[in-house]
């Protein structure tokens, strides 16, 4: 199953902070991981199923660009 580095997202969440001093917990870390895991796994799911109503045997970037949207929404 797909997971998410907890230290690889904080360092990637500390280069967008406004303020260097702005602190984030390990838990707050584990649960950024787990939310990513959780849409890119919902992301695959939903693009899988969009190409299959299509016919389509293989998942293209085409049928991520159909679902993002509502994706984004229901997120």
């Amino acid at each position: 199953e797909p997971t998410f580095k907890a230290e690889t997202v904080s360092k990637l969440l500390r280069k967008d902070f406004a303020d260097d001093k702005t602190k984030m917990s390990a838990n707050a870390s584990k649960l950024v991981a787990e939310y990513a895991r959780l849409f890119v796994l919902e992301a695959t799911h939903r693009a899988a199923a969009c190409a299959q109503a299509e016919g389509d045997m293989r998942v293209e970037a085409q049928n991520l660009e159909k679902v993002l949207p509502q994706l984004l929404l229901d997120f």
